[in-house]
């Protein structure tokens, strides 16, 4: 039985009935919590081994593009034709928010130069192979940015499903047994001093009756 270190009066009782019911609410709606964490965390789950199946079909068809073009025109034509990009991108960081966990928003932004040419990269020495391997790349820059989102998602989401998890069990375990043993141990304590000031009430009055 673990006592708190608290005056043992009728007053510090009373405070205590209180916080026992304070901590109860606080550990019913940490548990609600705990559970649609988890119910979140298992449906990202989900999603995310779907999402990493198609990114990884992805980058081997990026990959086996990028081999038939280099099959065909060469590796050097490859690098010279992309040695001056005529796009950029930038990946701009958002925030959303998920059962009060802050989770972190990629999103591509592109920038394409002034020109009449909306190709990716020159046009020497480059063949339809060299096309689709480009448009196989930058689709999957996409999957693989929104992979990464979602795999710090969960991350972030585990974590405080830990810290949750703590936060329920120290309640569950600690606070509220320690706050119920407290509030019997006064109560016992102020029964036998009770007991005990009845006790010489009557010695009194039976020494004054004599």
């Amino acid at each position: 039985m673990a006592i708190l270190n608290v005056n043992l009066t009728r007053i510090e009782s009373i405070n205590l009935k209180k916080s026992l019911k304070t901590a109860q609410k606080g550990h019913k709606l940490l548990k609600d919590k705990l559970d649609e964490l988890i119910k979140q965390l298992l449906k990202m789950v989900q999603e995310n081994q779907k999402l990493r199946r198609q990114t990884d079909e992805m980058l081997k068809n990026t990959y086996q593009n990028f081999m038939l073009a280099k099959a065909v025109i060469g590796e050097g034509y490859i690098e010279e034709a992309l040695i001056i990009p005529r796009k950029s991108v930038s990946v701009e960081i958002g925030e959303t928010s998920i059962m009060s966990v802050k989770i972190p928003e990629f999103h591509f932004q592109e920038k394409q130069e002034e020109t009449e040419n909306k190709a990716l990269y020159g046009f020497a020495y480059t063949t339809s192979e060299l096309d689709r391997a480009i448009e196989s790349f930058a689709e999957v820059s996409e999957k693989l940015l929104e992979l990464a989102q979602n795999e710090k998602a969960i991350e972030l989401i585990a974590n405080e499903i830990e810290k949750t998890r703590r936060r329920v069990n120290a309640i569950e375990n600690v606070t509220i047994p320690n706050y119920i043993d407290t509030i019997k141990y006064i109560g016992l304590k102020l029964s036998e001093d009770e007991r005990a000031s009845t006790s010489r009430l009557m010695k009194i009055k039976e020494m004054l009756v004599k």
